[in-house]
């Protein structure tokens, strides 16, 4: 496989169904803001907590399907899709790491250890990831709402792994002053 091809230089690219796009285009827009997303949580792991760098491997993995679902309009039988397995999963990492922390009482200040900062930086990249994906639906009718659920709940999940890396570090959690 050939790493440049030279069918991007007039600014379109191809969707998984071939279809020609401007590489400007509400879909291009989420799927790469879930790119960066991805590669932002490669640069995290190791975190330093084994069950963070699993839950961060398993959904490095998954947002792979989701860019190959926010990359095709029209899925066939067969295409990758988020489905509510992998909201269910990482619902199951919320809770997990929520059972070794205490409640949230108010609104955490991002920052703390290397990895707790890096989490909460992703946590707002994917954010953004999640309203690229709902312009686009706002755009086309061609949108898997799963997806976006589940970047809604991943983004979720990178607060409270922020919060565990945290305290795994011995940082103390700030609160913003109003």
């Amino acid at each position: 496989m050939k790493i440049y091809t030279r069918r991007g230089d007039a600014g379109q690219t191809d969707l998984r169904d071939m279809t020609r796009v401007s590489k400007t285009s509400p879909r291009i827009e989420a799927y790469g803001t879930v790119d960066e997303v991805n590669a932002l949580l490669g640069t995290i792991r190791p975190t330093g907590v084994d069950e963070l760098d699993e839950y961060l491997e398993a959904a490095q993995n998954h947002l792979h399907v989701v860019q190959a679902d926010l990359a095709n309009p029209e899925p066939e039988e067969g295409d990758p899709v988020v489905t509510d397995d992998h909201v269910d999963e990482v619902e199951a990492w919320i809770d997990a790491c929520e059972e070794q922390l205490e409640p949230l009482e108010s609104f955490v200040l991002p920052g703390g250890s290397d990895a707790g900062a890096s989490l909460h930086h992703a946590r707002t990249v994917c954010r953004r990831a999640e309203r690229r994906a709902v312009a686009l639906a706002d755009h086309e009718d061609e949108v898997n709402e799963t997806a976006v659920a589940y970047l809604n709940r991943l983004s979720d999940a990178l607060f409270v792994f922020a919060r565990l890396a945290n305290r795994r570090e011995g940082v103390r959690e700030e609160s913003p002053s109003y």
